[in-house]
């Protein structure tokens, strides 16, 4: 009985792939990029919270994302950094583990598209033991089973639709009315802001949305499942790690405030300085 439960509420997840080489490599630029992540969106959240002058629509706006990019990188980062070291054949994860991280990564993508996703199905007989990808995600879940999951499918590819095809399509808009703006203006610096700002944001947005398409391509077409599973963790890690740096420091009062912050500490560092005794 004790293994029949244990078969039953233990899966096996390939996590990620790498070669005996790469694996400091990969686990400490992993680990770097996490604790940057958490410091700076930490950071940011505890100043706009301290701070009442950026108690603003924007900064609040900003701050959820910051919660957002935390909660998702949380969700993704720490297991593949615990399985870095551990053999593939002996890399395990309880069933209720894989569906609070499968839940957690989509509602962490839907809330990084404005809206929320809730899909999840766990209900479903399992015929099979091993996740073939770095976490756990729905179409992961939804191969452990044996069963017709056409529904499942439909379900899943209608809701990304809507998601991303609303996201993209309310970018796209945005962009052809600041073009607009831009064209019929004649103020270089008004243009050359916008540029800057859109140019760093579009990266950005780019990345997300190549990242979010990647794992339903990849679960559809198995040749190309192993060059997508790096891809599919980037928006976990790519996002978080340059959405402080490039709305928290192009916003120029938050960016004084942080400037602040440091000088002010610099400063009483100065008033301190070395008492001398006789």
């Amino acid at each position: 009985m004790e293994n029949q439960t244990f078969n039953a509420d233990i899966i096996s997840i390939e996590g990620l792939k790498v070669s005996p080489q790469s694996t400091v490599p990969a686990l400490v630029l992993l680990l770097l990029i996490y604790i940057f992540i958490m410091v700076s969106n930490i950071g940011l959240v505890v100043l706009i919270t301290m701070e009442r002058s950026l108690h603003g629509p924007m900064y609040l706006l900003l701050c959820n994302m910051n919660i957002n990019d935390i909660f998702g990188a949380t969700a993704v980062i720490p297991r593949l950094l615990s399985n870095v070291f551990t053999p593939i054949t002996e890399r395990y994860i309880h069933y209720i583990d894989c569906v609070v991280q499968a839940f957690s990564s989509h509602f962490h993508a839907g809330t990084s598209h404005t809206v929320l996703m809730i899909g999840l199905t766990i209900r479903l007989t399992r015929c099979r033991r091993f996740i073939i990808n770095p976490f756990c995600d729905n179409a992961s879940l939804f191969k452990l089973s044996c069963q017709n999951l056409l529904i499942n499918h439909i379900y899943g590819l209608g809701s990304a639709v809507v998601i991303l095809g609303s996201s993209l399509g309310s970018v796209t808009l945005t962009y052809l009315r600041i073009a607009i703006v831009c064209l019929s203006s004649k103020n270089k610096v008004l243009n050359s802001r916008a540029l800057q700002t859109c140019a760093t944001h579009l990266a950005v947005y780019l990345i997300m949305l190549v990242s979010s398409f990647t794992p339903m391509i990849m679960h559809r077409q198995p040749k190309w499942a192993d060059n997508g599973k790096v891809a599919s963790v980037m928006f976990h890690v790519v996002p978080p790690a340059l959405n402080p740096i490039i709305y928290g420091l192009q916003c120029k009062e938050l960016r004084q405030r942080i400037v602040g912050v440091f000088h002010k500490n610099k400063v009483m560092d100065g008033k301190r300085g070395p008492t001398f005794h006789k």
